[in-house]
């Protein structure tokens, strides 16, 4: 019997309005860009290629009496929302669009995927480095937090100090020279307050300028909002601020230890866990890593030869959600993937998990049967690998290893010969057998 002690479930901060509020807010913020989605699902060629062609920017404004600036920005918001979905040069209406009006946590999903991305909603000023950008958007969490904490107006000043402040650490954990190389030791000192040295005057103004600029890309997904020499988080960025900050506490107390370790390290770490402790271990894992790597590295762990960590790869990508969309359907093509990518898009896309089973052809369910048993045979008990035997679509043993011998799985061989190994029935054992040996030596 375990005596873990589990987290009790974090409550928002005092003064959070409820979750249906939230979404009431968030559907706001993207009401045109809600409407510019519904108008090229039903426009007479709603695969418009994006971005947004000519002709379809001028039908839509005339359409929805918004100017064309108004519709392209709306469509851009759309797109990073989740609203719109682009496959090849096509957009389509997206599952959160279908959603939209009766599920407020699609709404905050995909709200909080705008909120992610607004340095590129609001386009950074022009003949500013990429670098120095990259810096202030990788700086913006601190000051983020400063406003959290502060639970009201925080002056411009005071950000404008934290701003330079988290870039010079950024730029000293880098091990980078600061600009002003060239000047004397003493001019180049760090301070002796403990803390880096902010970026020298000549930068002032860029920093201001990058500060601006992030101020303004945040009021415009509706984090915060400006006023005369200071800023306010709105109520969904404050909510949105503290969901970050619960996730780096929850990387923090990872509840079996696998935060630092390797996908494929993680995932065997997760094997034996029932399904509600290992998501928990996926999101604490997730939350320590940047979504792109997290799920390059999963996807890299499902390639492999272990057919049990290519289904559990997929159970945590299934935490992931929205952001691993695109890197999923990509593998639909990747013969010992594409049963798993279509069952986790199926889902995805709102399928209920025990239907979703029925979007498999015969030959890829028959595939997902074989891998899963290769699963059951390397890291299983044999009476589960016999108990296996129900969950295949064929309804007799002989039609399934007809199927199973004609599917070309790589460990077919393995799979056979372990289950005639495990069945009690003698007769059963001998057909299986059988099978296995024909697989083995190409025969019919």
């Amino acid at each position: 019997m375990s005596t873990r002690r589990t987290r009790p479930a974090p409550r928002p901060p005092e003064g959070t309005p409820p979750r249906t509020e939230l979404a009431r807010q968030a559907r706001t913020v993207l009401a045109d860009s809600v409407r510019i989605a519904h108008w090229a699902a039903g426009a007479p060629a709603p695969g418009s290629a994006a971005p947004l062609a000519t002709q379809a920017l001028e039908r839509a404004a005339t359409a929805l009496e918004l100017s064309p600036a108004q519709v392209r920005a709306g469509w851009d918001r759309a797109r990073l929302a989740g609203l719109i979905e682009l496959h090849g040069d096509t957009a389509r209406p997206g599952w959160r669009l279908r959603a939209w009006d009766r599920d407020d946590s699609a709404v905050l999903r995909g709200w909080v995927a705008l909120f992610d991305a607004w340095s590129l909603v609001h386009a950074a000023p022009e003949g500013i480095e990429a670098g120095a950008v990259a810096e202030a958007v990788e700086a913006v969490p601190q000051v983020l937090s400063l406003l959290q904490l502060s639970a009201g107006p925080v002056a411009v000043p005071a950000l404008l100090d934290l701003l330079a402040q988290r870039i010079a650490e950024l730029r000293e954990e880098r091990c980078e020279v600061p600009y002003g190389a060239g000047r004397s030791a003493a001019e180049s000192a760090p301070a002796t307050t403990g803390r880096p040295a902010p970026a020298p005057d000549r930068s002032a103004d860029l920093d201001a300028l990058l500060l601006d600029w992030a101020l303004e890309g945040l009021a415009a997904v509706g984090a915060l909002t400006l006023g005369e020499g200071h800023a306010t988080l709105t109520p969904l960025g404050n909510w949105a601020v503290w969901v970050k900050l619960e996730q780096i506490c929850v990387a923090a107390q990872s509840p079996a230890g696998n935060i630092e370790q390797s996908a494929a390290d993680m995932l065997l770490g997760c094997a034996r866990l029932t399904p509600g402790p290992a998501r928990a271990e996926y999101r604490a894992w997730l939350a320590a890593r940047t979504v792109g790597s997290a799920v390059a590295e999963l996807l890299a762990v499902a390639r492999g030869q272990d057919a049990l960590l290519r289904g559990l790869a997929f159970e945590a990508l299934r935490v992931v959600g929205a952001p691993a969309e695109p890197e999923v359907r990509a593998v639909v093509t990747n013969p010992s993937l594409r049963p798993y990518a279509l069952l986790w898009l199926a889902e995805y896309e709102g399928a209920d998990p025990d239907d979703a089973q029925e979007i498999l052809s015969r030959e890829e369910a028959t595939w997902l049967w074989v891998d899963t048993a290769a699963a059951v045979a390397d890291h299983g008990e044999t009476g589960l690998l016999v108990r296996h035997l129900d969950s295949a679509v064929q309804g007799t043993v002989p039609a399934l290893l007809d199927e199973v011998r004609a599917v070309g799985h790589p460990r077919t061989v393995q799979v056979l010969v372990a289950l005639a190994a495990a069945h009690p029935d003698p007769a059963l054992a001998k057909a299986v057998r059988r099978a296995a040996f024909q697989v083995h030596t190409g025969g019919a």
